[in-house]
């Protein structure tokens, strides 16, 4: 198991991330969302494109989960999409590459299994696969995948989010069961007693990420639980 798998057990990873007009969408206050999270106990960051990436390398000394973000033909995120991507997140420091390895078929004509395969032949990267069910977690693993990831999870067009306040329990207990490669619990997660939960079932790493860096978001679930 290599040093920056090692760094995250039992671990709370926090997902540094924002996007169009967030105020936040800009790769010095990305780094600051990480330094926080490294002063608060924070065991690694997963960031987004390639300097943002950089920014927070330089800022804090925790393994970064890298990755960029494209589309299916169908709008659905696809995660860090092609080959010259992962070269990209690596460049950009990353001690883990997280990567799209659902069933679907990427534009580049491969399969999330066929492109995890790819990767571990070309680059000797640790790689997370991100998934949404069981079948394609193991598939991953045996596709040559470091780690496993939840993290999409009810948001592919054949899985179903049970709530926008629960993870995918299920499918958590299900791949720590079944898979021999570590399972970070990542989606939906907001609680403490939640990572607290996923960890009972034998999560290795749990990543928060909106719960923590996306105070818009948060400021929003507040104001709609009000109402009027």
């Amino acid at each position: 198991m290599t040093n920056a798998i090692s760094q995250i057990n039992h671990g709370i990873i926090v997902s540094c991330q924002s996007e169009g007009d967030d105020p936040f969408n800009r790769p010095e206050y990305i780094a600051l969302f990480a330094r926080a999270a490294e002063m608060g106990g924070a065991c690694g960051i997963r960031a987004r494109e390639a300097g943002n990436i950089r920014a927070v390398r330089a800022a804090v000394s925790l393994p970064v989960i890298g990755i960029t973000k494209g589309g299916f033909p169908d709008g659905s995120v696809l995660i860090t999409p092609d080959f010259d991507d992962v070269q990209a997140v690596i460049d950009a420091g990353a001690a883990i590459v997280a990567v799209d390895a659902t069933q679907r078929i990427r534009p580049n004509g491969l399969s999330g299994k066929e492109f995890v395969a790819e990767i571990k032949k070309r680059w000797d990267v640790p790689l997370m696969a991100d998934i949404s069910t069981l079948e394609e977690g193991l598939a991953a693993e045996e596709a040559g995948a470091d780690v496993i990831g939840t993290t999409l999870a009810g948001y592919t067009p054949y899985t179903k989010k049970s709530s926008e306040d629960e993870p995918d329990w299920e499918l958590l207990g299900a791949l720590c069961s079944r898979a021999k490669a570590p399972v970070v619990a990542e989606g939906r997660i907001w609680t403490p007693d939640q990572a607290r939960e996923a960890f009972e079932l034998g999560a290795y790493a749990v990543v928060v990420g909106t719960a923590i860096t996306r105070p818009r978001v948060v400021t929003r679930r507040f104001v709609e639980a009000v109402g009027d």
